[in-house]
């Protein structure tokens, strides 16, 4: 059995060092690991690092896109290029934890699920901004209404399912609506979601969180639009 941990990296050069090693170092234990990182065209001198790493440790697989064209569109070519029998998306910001794979892996491993994410809310959060807050409690209420979903927080960039999951989905989100959209097309191709407790270690925008309150629009957009439409 085999992991694909996918990092989308969007201007991440001072974490995407440590996320590598974290992600490397984290004993998953007789499971293989590869680990694949989708630049989505950096500017601010990650893909120069990540060339750099790439040739000291060729058991990490790089893909540059050309253009910048969003966390969903990474994602996508993320998943395009996994050899794994279970794929994890793990985010370059350090907000969540890779020393918290085995959890996340865990139910799937036992046969108790085929679709695991890392809830932020199953725990205490301090330090959240409030509206980031307030808007994550309202798409997963709308997630869990319109898909019969029962879950705390659809907005968790710690997501991980196995091959036969992802091949059935028709992934179309090239930005942040990519979150609702794997929610609900994995919750219509009949999938049950299984929550576990992460911890959580929020951004602030002005340390280089990227998700803004305009982007708020496209998710709602996503979660109604895909409850009628492929």
């Amino acid at each position: 059995m085999k992991v694909s941990v996918i990092i989308p990296v969007f201007n991440e050069k001072g974490t995407i060092s440590e996320i590598i090693e974290k992600v490397r170092r984290t004993d998953i234990g007789e499971i293989k690991k590869e680990v694949i990182i989708v630049d989505d065209k950096s500017t601010d001198g990650t893909r120069e690092l990540l060339k750099t790493l790439f040739n000291a440790k060729d058991e990490i697989k790089v893909i540059f896109h050309e253009k910048n064209r969003g966390k969903g569109a990474a994602i996508r070519t993320g998943f395009a290029e996994s050899t794994g029998d279970i794929m994890m998306i793990q985010d370059a910001d350090l907000e969540l934890n890779p020393e918290e794979q085995p959890i996340m892996l865990k139910p799937i491993i036992e046969g108790k699920t085929k679709v695991v994410f890392g809830s932020r809310f199953l725990n205490k959060v301090e330090g959240i901004n409030f509206l980031t807050f307030l808007g994550n409690k309202l798409f997963t209420f709308l997630t869990n209404l319109l898909y019969g979903a029962h879950i705390t927080d659809v907005m968790t960039c710690y997501k991980v399912m196995t091959k036969e999951v992802v091949e059935k989905l028709v992934l179309r989100s090239d930005k942040f609506d990519i979150e609702p959209e794997l929610a609900a097309k994995i919750c219509k191709n009949g999938y049950k979601i299984y929550e576990v407790p992460v911890s959580y270690n929020p951004r602030k925008f002005n340390k280089g969180k990227k998700i803004r309150f305009s982007d708020s629009f496209p998710v709602l957009w996503a979660l109604f639009k895909y409850r009628f439409i492929d």
